[in-house]
């Protein structure tokens, strides 16, 4: 660990880190009855701390976003839109902030000229749905880590599996089975923009699927250890419009994938479409298990749960997703433009991943920073084999009231070497965001198959 990751951890929560190291042989105490007692209370439902900070720049949660403000679409409304910065983080002064800030947000404002975070009143807009409080106190005497220390033996659908994790691989899956809502539906682009400020748009029609999400579900094999799938149907650039792209993601194994060929009206099987393999058209900039910022199997690290800190993350980034802005006003030739981020003070949980001894990728480190309050993934840094900061990617996270949840789509990825970036899921351009396609039957668990691929395709 870096000594700026090590700084300022809360201390009583320092205890986590050392249930860390002393759980190595991952065999699981349930929640305590003191422990289970407090969701709800001093916790909130899914396990953060419910009251404010000492100084109390993070405000109490008072359950979030439970109401839709008049005229709420996704990207038609900005619940917070007369909010004004409290201040900037830039070159003149990041080194006075730098303990609350993840070490790639320092790197990237130390190499880029201008790059700035504009830091604004902390609102904690997560919701939880009430059957989302009661699957999770359930999950928390209930769900349980296999003996392998990383696979998922048991937990119910809805709920987050662990509120109040022991080590880093439970505090994973709280982010991988985190709830969104069933599925979504969106037009979404990924942009790979150019030194001279122009850009590659790669822009797809998007259907995905949480099966996990749905209160019915007993355990994995309810659903076929199937975690989530994801179909993309490229709308451009004109090279490839008609392609079509099938993932089905495990709970226990790598990706299947599935690819549709419009020349030749076929569908293929991907054999390599997993862990650090890169994404076709984006110049090695883009690995698989980078999508939506960590997919994937989670077998070839080991995880650390570092602790909880108090720090300036993405959030309630409404402009990312607002529909009167125009990508080529967003994105500019080393960075997104920072008129359109938002920073807040909030805690998140740490954990760091390092590869296990038998297994390789080319990041041999990732540390990642999960909020409190949804378990949302906000940012990750990764590290080469050498320790070198190498990539810096950061999610971005509204709450949507409509389906009681705060969604993660959009992200934007940083590689320091190559002094590129990509951004990915966004949708400010795009037709819609409909996060009740599967609730309201436009999206079903038939969409996901190779069949069903190969007739869009042919239609």
């Amino acid at each position: 660990m870096d000594k700026t990751t090590r700084k300022l951890f809360r201390p009583a929560l320092l205890v986590l880190a050392v249930s860390a190291v002393l759980g190595s042989s991952f065999a699981r105490a349930a929640a305590s009855e003191a422990e289970l007692a407090s969701l709800g209370k001093t916790l909130t439902p899914i396990g953060a701390e419910a009251g404010k900070n000492a100084d109390g720049s993070i405000p109490a949660w008072s359950g979030g976003m439970t109401q839709a403000p008049a005229g709420w679409k996704p990207g038609r409304l900005d619940p917070f839109k007369d909010d004004k910065p409290l201040f900037s983080i830039d070159a003149s002064n990041v080194d006075q902030h730098a303990d609350k800030l993840p070490p790639g947000q320092v790197a990237l404002i130390k190499a880029y000229k201008g790059y700035r975070m504009d830091v604004y009143p902390t609102r904690r807009s997560c919701p939880v749905p009430e059957v989302v409080a009661e699957q999770t106190k359930k999950n928390a005497t209930l769900a349980k880590l296999g003996a392998d220390g990383w696979q998922l033996e048991q937990v119910l659908g809805a709920g987050i599996p662990f509120p109040i994790p022991k080590n880093g691989a439970e505090a994973m899956w709280n982010y991988k089975l985190r709830y969104t809502g069933m599925g979504r539906r969106a037009q979404i682009s990924a942009l790979m923009p150019d030194k001279d400020g122009s850009y590659t748009e790669n822009k797809q029609w998007a259907y995905e699927i949480y099966p996990f999400n749905d209160p019915k579900v007993t355990g994995p094999a309810d659903v076929g250890g199937v975690e989530s799938k994801l179909l993309y149907d490229v709308l451009s650039p004109a090279s490839r419009t008609g392609e079509g792209y099938l993932i089905h993601a495990y709970l226990d194994k790598p990706q299947d994938a599935w690819i549709y060929f419009p020349g030749q009206r076929r569908v293929r099987r991907s054999p390599t479409f997993a862990y650090d393999n890169p994404i076709a058209g984006f110049d090695n900039l883009y690995f698989v298990d980078q999508i939506n910022v960590f997919t994937g199997a989670l077998d070839r690290y080991d995880y650390t749960l570092v602790g909880k800190k108090e720090m300036v993350v993405p959030y309630n980034n409404y402009k990312l997703i607002d529909k009167s802005n125009k990508f080529k006003d967003m994105v500019g030739p080393e960075y997104v433009n920072r008129d359109f981020m938002r920073y807040e003070k909030h805690r998140v949980w740490v954990v760091e991943a390092t590869v296990k001894a038998d297994k390789r990728h080319s990041f041999a480190k990732r540390v990642f920073h999960f909020d409190e309050d949804s378990w949302a993934l906000l940012h990750v840094d990764m590290y080469d084999a050498k320790g070198n900061l190498w990539r810096v990617q950061e999610g971005s996270l509204w709450a949507a009231p409509d389906v009681g949840a705060c969604i993660t789509y959009e992200t934007q990825m940083y590689d320091l070497v190559a002094r590129r970036y990509v951004v990915d899921n966004w949708t400010a351009e795009g037709e819609v965001i409909d996060l009740s396609a599967v609730k309201e039957g436009r999206v079903s668990n038939a969409t996901f198959s190779p069949d069903e691929m190969r007739r869009r395709g042919e239609r």
